[in-house]
């Protein structure tokens, strides 16, 4: 007997690998390699799930009415339009399930967020890695890559890992130089900490077109990543698609809860923006003195590149880090096996790694 045999695409696809939990050997481990919040979680976030937990003999609410509606009033945004699921992922998938057919091409950008490819493959889709420039997506080059097999171009806005951002005009010539039929997939994971005024988000877009879905997620700035929540906004056309195709009950209702109150919770939300944004210029300003280079960001971590010399490469820097329990993100399988995307953490862990930084670096110097 030799069993069922899945489909080819499936048995050639990558596995998503997320940052490091824990090290060998060190007592303690410093984990700032998944971009989780530094601050935690909305104490009213936290208060909301605890009180859910007497109704967990209950389902949950299959449309997440509440929750929409809390979407729908911070963003002035049709409560009808949003899509819930597990992580913005869910989101992701969905879409590719929803357009893709055995063959058909998905664009995104190099140094990008590795789930695209895999939502892509994991369909039958053929992913279509475009070159970037300076770490941030290239429009001339994402529509010189469209075809009569293209269905989904997805921007992650900022760029994971590498924390770039597209102007608000880029991103419109992106939508523009696209044909009708094929998808813009805008990635706001970490649009929540963005300050610059030239920004695009999604929602006007998709208020103006048929071919543009929106996601965000609560794992970052409100700190919810455990709950696995995230959301997507498109048109009626495209929202009422995914949501005819998504897994009943898929949001549980502590999940729900949690999720409008930390939407709610305007203190927590500019408490948790400014000590990023405070923490993020401190971290780039010492690593520009310890000589490396690190990459303008706009979200809750900074990629670090590093010499080209063995002793001081980002594999050395990143052994030294782990050997002393400090857990970085290198990603040699993303063409980045030259840097490390360092997390904001808490102002004694942002403190520490820069100073583990200085002693590596000074090393045998």
């Amino acid at each position: 007997m030799t069993g069922p045999e899945p489909r080819p695409w499936i048995k050639q696809l990558d596995v998503y690998v997320g940052g490091k939990s824990k090290t060998d050997g060190a007592v303690k481990c410093v984990k700032l390699s998944s971009n989780e919040s530094a601050l935690g979680t909305s104490p009213k976030a936290l208060d909301a799930y605890h009180a859910e937990a007497k109704n967990l003999h209950r389902y949950p609410d299959a449309s997440y009415h509440d929750l929409r509606a809390a979407l729908a009033a911070k963003y002035d945004i049709e409560a009808e339009q949003i899509l819930c699921g597990i992580g913005s992922d869910e989101v992701l998938k969905l879409a590719c399930r929803a357009y893709l057919a055995p063959g058909n091409e998905v664009i995104f950008p190099r140094h990008s967020f590795m789930m695209y490819p895999i939502a892509a493959a994991s369909y039958g889709g053929v992913p279509v890695e475009v070159d970037d420039v300076d770490y941030t997506a290239n429009v001339d080059n994402m529509l010189a890559a469209v075809t009569d097999r293209t269905r989904i171009v997805f921007l992650a806005n900022p760029n994971n890992p590498t924390g770039t951002v597209l102007s608000s005009g880029e991103v419109e010539r992106l939508w523009r130089g696209l044909p009708d039929h094929v998808l813009l997939v805008i990635d706001g994971a970490y649009a929540e900490f963005i300050e610059n005024e030239d920004y695009q988000d999604g929602i006007a877009l998709v208020k103006k077109s048929k071919n543009v879905l929106m996601t965000r997620t609560f794992s970052k700035l409100y700190g919810l990543a455990a709950l696995r929540l995230g959301w997507g906004y498109s048109c009626p056309e495209v929202a009422q698609i995914l949501d005819s195709i998504r897994d009943p009950f898929n949001v549980p209702s502590a999940t729900q809860v949690a999720g409008v109150a930390a939407i709610q919770d305007s203190e927590f939300e500019t408490r948790a923006r400014k000590y990023n944004s405070t923490w993020r210029a401190y971290l780039r300003a010492e690593l520009i003195a310890l000589g490396l280079d690190p990459v303008p960001s706009a979200a809750n971590f900074i990629l670090i590149r590093f010499p080209d010399t063995a002793r001081k490469s980002a594999e050395a820097a990143n052994d030294f880090l782990l050997s002393h329990g400090y857990i970085l993100r290198w990603l040699p399988g993303q063409g980045l096996q030259d840097c490390l995307r360092l997390t904001v953490g808490t102002e004694e862990e942002n403190k520490a790694v820069i100073q583990l930084l200085r002693d590596f670096m000074e090393q045998d110097t």
